[in-house]
């Protein structure tokens, strides 16, 4: 996901307002149920035994490949940008199915992966499974795109008519490597769910004017929790705590990269930043923004065992386990990946 220009929007707000603005971070593990003792003249019925949930699939041959696909051949910093993007076709999500294709006008080279509808539907496909469909209510638009080999794989986003619904895309030329790939579809969910609008309340401001640097700091200014660019959070959402729990600190001095006099220098500001604080990001990429950490953690959860907790990148992935919905989500999702993942 680009946030270049929401990167560089962001460091006006953060010039202008103070940092104190923070939610608190809601923990704590639900109490078990007590009973009474029972008198010595009560006949008591044994309680039957427990039906014991079933543990989470297990595939490590395939979830550790997964986590060195994404450590060896994730994105870098010099991937932040897509240059000369070309969208090949827009299908429409109608629930666990796309249609109603759009093609866009490109040069002729690029027909054939235009037409390969076979692996158009096999992303889908792969997509959908791994996905509960409950998780992915908001997608409506599913695109096809390239910029060439070895570019960014895939990217969501805000729909152009809709803050509501969001969209899909994913760079057809780069998706051979299976691995890489369900990574890489993790991390986007990663985006849609703590991104989306149940977490993040859109700004229509923003969305109807994005380029205007008044109306990004009017909105940022008037929210009390973290701004991540297409709205203000949720008090207690998944970005806002993760964001005052592990980049409060940070934030004043990783804004100042934004203000880099050229591209090569931003680059050479984020790698020294990710080099000062290596010990605290899951991957290289993760150091990019708030919202790219907490997807690549997210993604570390799904496909990693629970860590001990001994650095702040562990505990990065333990944030996650105090949540019983995403744990739950976890299990589910580990289930589709090792029931599903294309035989090698």
């Amino acid at each position: 996901m680009n946030h270049r220009i929401r990167i560089a929007l962001a460091s006006l707000t953060l010039l202008a307002l103070s940092l104190a603005c923070a939610s608190s971070i809601v923990g704590g593990e639900p109490q078990s149920a007590t009973s009474s003792k029972p008198l010595a003249f009560d006949v008591v019925t044994p309680t039957p035994a427990p039906t014991p949930t079933p543990a989470p699939a297990s595939c490590p041959i395939v979830t550790d490949k997964i986590l060195t696909a994404a450590e060896e051949g994730g994105q870098s910093f010099g991937e932040l940008i897509l240059n000369d993007d070309i969208y090949l076709v827009k299908y429409q999500v109608d629930g666990e199915e796309i249609k109603e294709p759009n093609y866009e006008n490109f040069s002729d080279q690029f027909q054939p992966l235009r037409d390969d509808w076979g692996t158009h539907m096999r992303i889908w496909e792969y997509f959908r499974a791994l996905i509960p469909a409950d998780q992915r209510t908001m997608l409506a638009e599913y695109i096809i795109s390239t910029d060439g080999t070895d570019g960014l794989l895939a990217a969501v986003g805000q729909t152009d008519s809709d803050p509501d619904l969001w969209m899909l895309q994913v760079d057809i030329a780069d998706t051979d490597d299976n691995f890489e790939l369900t990574y890489t579809l993790l991390h986007e969910f990663g985006h849609l769910l703590t991104l989306g609008p149940a977490q993040v309340s859109p700004s229509l401001a923003v969305f109807n004017d994005p380029y205007n640097e008044d109306v990004y700091f009017r909105e940022a200014s008037a929210c009390p929790n973290y701004f991540p660019g297409e709205g203000c959070a949720n008090t207690d959402s998944y970005i806002d705590d993760f964001y005052d729990r592990f980049w409060d600190r940070l934030y004043a001095e990783w804004v100042k990269i934004n203000f880099a006099e050229n591209e090569d220098d931003y680059y050479d500001q984020l790698k020294e930043f990710y080099k000062k604080y290596e010990d605290r990001f899951v991957t290289e990429y993760a150091a990019t923004s708030p919202e790219e950490d907490i997807a690549e953690s997210f993604s570390f959860f799904i496909f990693s065992a629970k860590p001990a907790g001994d650095a702040i990148l562990e505990e990065k992935i333990l944030f996650f386990y105090k949540y019983p919905e995403l744990v739950e989500l976890r299990e589910v999702i580990l289930n589709n990946v090792c029931s599903r993942f294309p035989a090698q």
